[in-house]
């Protein structure tokens, strides 16, 4: 069976994909990547994956570009002839779910996260209602990565009950994200961000708690790790990255293409996120036994239990941020401890990669009988 993989990089889908693909592989089946062009493409093809390049601008909303999508993926199908198409982010989704309705192809989609978009009642988000409203008439099975994303769709009547479902995630493969407590002796106690540089993340957020917390004498070392991207809408300007390195307000750590070196070193990983579907970035920290600050939004408080594996905070609220960031600085190391390893056993137990990928199986063998 040929089953294609639609996302909006190719670097998305080789890092929270690889799992499901090698899964696929494991039955036999043909996997088809299709993606823009980067430089995890070619991994993708090493791995034994036919990689069809697209032209898809995620950032951009231009209706002409979106409907060249729509066709350039209709010939894509058209011509790749897959037995069933798994769409990730909201242009494969919705464009993609279009393009394969016309050819008669079953389609498996997966709500990633809906961002601030559904919060602001404007033009922009009344289209998008009504482009997934258009669009997910079609798809054999829906997957959610929380219940709160859930049950918006459902709300806004965008999908049938009966076509929805539920899951952890990207998940997680315990195995690779293992526990290695650090040795804290002598050593500054470290918060870690990882993320994307866009507002929506909440890093001027953290910016402003670090300041916070070094005016009331907090001696503690505040990281950032992630892209910069100016392109982004909502992306933090090189410019203010600069100016926050120059005045020590945060060590910017760039980027990396294994973040578990940075995370072991870590002592509290921080994401005061708007809105989420479920933070592989979370989900990594806590598999490796981090105890974590987030904000109470869709998502985050899927994988934060607050005072058991660490604190949740008010979103856009630097203040209550850096009570939540103080409040674990001053845990006793024991209780440090206790936290992480309660961070491991929850993701263990309810969100490693084998629970996702055994929900594709299944939803694929459904709907190809």
């Amino acid at each position: 069976m040929k089953i294609a993989i639609v996302l909006n990089t190719s670097w998305n889908i080789y890092n929270f994909r690889k799992g499901l693909i090698n899964a696929l592989m494991d039955k036999g089946n043909q996997v088809i990547t299709i993606a823009p062009n980067d430089p995890y493409s070619s991994k993708l093809s090493n791995m034994g994956c036919e990689h069809i390049p697209v032209k898809m601008d995620s950032r951009g909303a231009n209706p002409l570009r979106d409907f060249l999508l729509i066709l350039e993926l209709y010939w894509i199908y058209k011509k790749a002839k897959p037995d069933v198409i798994l769409h990730y982010t909201i242009k494969p989704n919705i464009y993609g779910t279009i393009a394969a309705s016309f050819l008669g192809i079953p389609v498996i989609n997966n709500v990633c996260g809906l961002g601030t978009m559904f919060l602001k009642d404007n033009l922009v988000s009344r289209v998008a209602i009504t482009l997934y409203r258009v669009a997910f008439r079609f798809p054999k099975k829906i997957f959610f990565q929380n219940n709160d994303d859930k049950a918006l769709f459902l709300k806004k009547r965008i999908v049938s009950k009966q076509a929805c479902g539920l899951l952890p995630g990207s998940g997680i493969n315990t195995d690779d994200f293992s526990a290695s407590p650090r040795n804290r002796h002598g050593k500054k106690f470290t918060f870690l961000l990882i993320s994307r540089l866009i507002y929506d993340k909440g890093i001027l957020e953290y910016v402003e708690a670090i300041n916070s917390m070094k005016d009331q004498g907090i001696d503690a070392k505040f990281q950032l790790l992630g892209q910069i991207d100016e392109k982004h809408k909502r992306g933090i300007p090189a410019s203010v990255v600069q100016e926050w390195i120059e005045k020590s307000q945060v060590e910017y750590l760039g980027t990396t293409d294994d973040v578990r070196t940075f995370i072991e070193q870590a002592d509290c990983v921080v994401l005061p996120s708007y809105r989420e579907g479920t933070p592989k970035t979370l989900l990594e920290a806590a598999s490796m036994a981090k105890p974590i600050v987030a904000t109470d939004v869709p998502g985050c408080k899927n994988v934060v239990m607050d005072g058991k594996n660490g604190y949740l905070c008010k979103v856009k609220d630097s203040g209550d941020l850096a009570e939540k960031m103080k409040l674990l600085y001053h845990q006793k190391p024991s209780t440090l401890e206790k936290m992480g390893k309660f961070s491991r056993a929850y993701i263990k137990e309810s969100f490693e990669e084998n629970i996702v990928i055994g929900k594709y199986l299944s939803a694929i063998d459904k709907i190809t009988l």
